[in-house]
């Protein structure tokens, strides 16, 4: 199993001690977790179909707050604003809702419909970014004439 390395230190983003394969995770997971905020703001489901509708008193309230009448999960904008990528290894990387009270929200919300899971579009979204992190890391690797190892620098 790799080694993970947390990339975030004190509220601050550290990607100055990372490999170069994991430098390419967190290109890869920064795609997916854009992809799967894209989505819930469009109020998508898991399925990219609408997502569920809210309860008949919640969607009063919060028309009157002029938000919309959408599930998606933008009220005050702390929950998404709060999921991050965290943690990335040489060949995962993982995304998290950092404060409690969020990850209370978040908790509640997945048990209304899953909603921190890629959909179709954004398994697409990031298998097309991995294609373009592997062509560019492809330009990195070193073939040995001698050995005929490819070593990767």
């Amino acid at each position: 199993m790799a080694k993970s390395v947390r990339i975030w230190q004190r509220k601050q983003l550290r990607l100055d001690r990372l490999t170069f394969r994991q430098r390419d995770m967190v290109q890869i997971g920064s795609t997916g977790l854009l992809a799967v905020k894209k989505r819930l703001v469009a109020a998508q489901g898991p399925g990219d179909s609408p997502a569920k509708p809210l309860t008949k008193r919640y969607a009063i309230q919060k028309s009157k707050l002029r938000k919309g009448n959408r599930r998606d999960l933008w009220l005050t904008g702390r929950m998404l604003k709060n999921l991050t990528l965290r943690t990335v290894s040489e060949n995962s990387s993982k995304a998290t809702l950092t404060s409690r009270k969020e990850r209370i929200k978040g908790l509640a919300n997945t048990r209304i419909e899953p909603w921190l899971v890629f959909s179709p579009k954004n398994k697409l979204a990031v298998m097309e970014k991995a294609k373009k992190v592997f062509m560019e890391a492809k330009k990195r690797l070193i073939i040995s004439r001698s050995t005929g190892a490819v070593r990767f620098d």
